[in-house]
């Protein structure tokens, strides 16, 4: 299946630039762990938050392509197919291509920015976006890198992989099932919002970061690509804020951080109930890198706690006839809780194994989880992958510029959608979504 995975295509996101790489003359593996995206090293963090400005060359082409193509076979046949051209199993798909633009402008501007065709959807859009306006100075005798950056999705600004923006699993494929319920913070906003926050980062050891988010006009959304009308509009402004502290320990480096994100929504849009859904999320991250020799292993985790008030939308479905009549406060209130963490390892930045447990809880809301028979959102399981990257560390035949990944994935899932057995009441279980896919990603 490999064999045919990497024969299907040479088919994701911008998560591994190698325009990037012809720009600092380092191969993938001096940013990457395992020698491709997004999972950065020390020094790729480093280069992130400096704005992407650091470079050998005086000028380089700063485009790049990647895409993905994967097989994914269920346990068990989805009740429907995912897409209209797509089975209920044993899917070869086309996931994504993406074409972006990136690289440093000087010494005080850089970032990228993404177009991204979707196999799913059959469509282009705008895809992940960072741009930076960088400075340096001191700060208590300490260096200090502060800037700006313009992006267009809480967390993927973020030098470290335990948020959402780059997380495990670093490709995905939107032809397997997934649970339904995630904080919004989880990706809610990707796409469809534009922010601008500060940082600073003094002394390789103390990041903080603040800043807003906004909702673009349905007519700029659309004319990028996007659902204008997901997940909605933002009532004024949704704050962000980040701090983590790095440092040292045990001859690798650690990372302990905390985030948050407060938004009002008007969902699709929808102004007449005079209502909007609130949503308040913040966690906890921590990391650690420790190289062994030429080999290197990682371990990443974070928990997200969400609490929302979703008054807008229980009051426009009991004004539709969709809910029936209920006090407004056992309809909206509901909470999230989320936890993520993966261990991984790679032998000299060609060959890795992750595995990754995760779990979702949250409150029974009879309305917002009305297809689930528990009327809860639980889902939980682990994710195990094993992947190959040749050429990490340079020495392609294709030029410096090509870089490839191949792997296999498996999901396993314990609980799905509010249950281990018959989650949502035709008989279906939870292990029924167990997930094999396998992937072929190659960035040039």
């Amino acid at each position: 299946m490999l064999f045919l995975a990497v024969a299907f295509g040479w088919h994701r996101p911008a998560k591994a630039v190698p325009a990037f790489a012809e720009q600092t003359g380092q191969a993938c593996a001096s940013c990457h762990v395992g020698g491709f995206g997004p999972q950065l090293t020390k020094f790729g963090r480093q280069f992130k938050l400096g704005g992407y400005t650091l470079r050998v060359k005086s000028f380089n082409v700063p485009l790049s392509a990647m895409a993905v193509a994967s097989y994914v076979h269920t346990k068990r046949a989805q009740d429907e197919p995912p897409t209209e051209d797509s089975k209920t199993n044993n899917n070869l798909s086309f996931d994504e291509g993406s074409i972006f633009l990136a690289g440093g402008l000087g010494s005080h501007l850089g970032g990228f920015a993404q177009v991204t065709y979707s196999g799913a959807d059959e469509a282009w859009a705008w895809d992940n976006l960072d741009l930076r306006a960088v400075g340096n100075g001191k700060l208590g005798g300490k260096d200090l890198i502060y800037g700006l950056t313009l992006n267009n999705n809480p967390t993927i600004q973020d030098a470290w992989n335990t948020l959402p923006g780059w997380g495990f699993p670093y490709t995905d494929s939107d032809f397997a099932p997934a649970p339904d319920a995630a904080p919004l913070i989880s990706g809610g906003l990707g796409q469809a919002a534009l922010g601008l926050t500060a940082y600073g980062w003094l002394d390789s050891k103390f990041y903080l970061e603040a800043g807003g988010y906004s909702t673009p006009s349905r007519g700029t959304l659309r004319w990028l690509g996007a659902d204008p009308d997901d997940p909605g509009e933002i009532h004024g402004l949704a704050p962000y804020g980040r701090a983590a502290f790095q440092t040292d320990v045990g001859d690798g480096t650690l990372e302990l951080g905390a985030f948050a994100l407060k938004a009002a929504l008007f969902p699709g849009r929808d102004k007449s109930s005079g209502f909007t859904d609130h949503f308040t999320d913040w966690g906890v991250d921590a990391s650690w890198i420790k190289p062994l020799g030429s080999d290197t292993l990682t371990l990443n985790g974070r928990y997200t706690h969400e609490k929302r008030r979703l008054e807008a939308t229980c009051a426009l479905g009991m004004a539709a006839g969709e809910i029936e009549p209920i006090p407004l406060s056992e309809c909206a209130d509901d909470t999230l809780n989320e936890v993520r963490a993966d261990a991984s390892y790679y032998w000299h930045d060609a060959i890795g194994f992750t595995v990754s447990p995760f779990s979702i809880t949250g409150s029974a809301n009879p309305v917002i989880y009305a297809d689930n028979r528990t009327f809860k959102p639980n889902s939980s399981g682990v994710q195990f992958q094993v992947d190959g990257t040749p050429f990490g560390r340079g020495k392609s035949p294709l030029g410096p510029r090509f870089n490839m990944r191949v792997g296999v994935q498996y999901t396993v899932y314990s609980k799905f959608n509010g249950a281990r057995r018959d989650f949502d009441g035709t008989g279906r279980d939870a292990s029924d979504n167990n997930t094999l896919r396998v992937f072929t990603w190659v960035a040039f």
